[in-house]
Parts: C-alpha cells; structure tokens; sequence
C-alpha cells in the first residue's frame, strides 16, 4: 500500500531520516524549500512516496543543490569552519 500525503518543505524536514537530514538543512539555511517542492512537484506530478523522497535527498544531494543552485563552495567553507 503506498500512502500519499500532501507536505510542505517544514513537514518534508521534520519527516526526513537518516542522510536526508542534513540535505533538508542544508535547502532550509539557503532558503530553498519552497523551490525544492517545486522541483519535486514537477519532476513528479503524481506524488512521490515519503521513502522515495527521503532517498532522493539522501543520495541525490548533489543533483538537488545544482538544481537549486546551491553552491558547492559555501558547503565546502562550513565543513572547514566544523573541522
């Protein structure tokens, strides 16, 4: 059975586990979330399952960053700055 739920991005970052965390985030501290449900809703406009979307964020974070234009370098910069 696969259930579908209508989210916000607040609701798609208290939702996420495990590497799909910290790509939550990350879009949260850019200022993203309303785009990434944009992408996601265009890229699947029948829904997408939670599990799916949690995978989506957790090993795509790079394709979902590019998207958004998320730049590499202020990533880079924060994990210097926890080093």
């Amino acid at each position: 059975m696969k259930v579908f739920d209508e989210m916000d991005f607040n609701a798609i970052r208290r939702t996420a586990w495990s590497g799909a965390v910290d790509t939550a985030e990350r879009i949260e501290r850019e200022g993203k979330g309303d785009e990434f449900c944009d992408m996601i809703e265009e890229i699947y406009p029948d829904g997408i399952d939670r599990m799916n979307l949690n995978d989506i964020m957790w090993f795509d974070a790079e394709w979902i960053f590019e998207t958004l234009g998320i730049s590499e370098e202020e990533e880079e910069s924060e994990d210097d700055e926890n080093a």
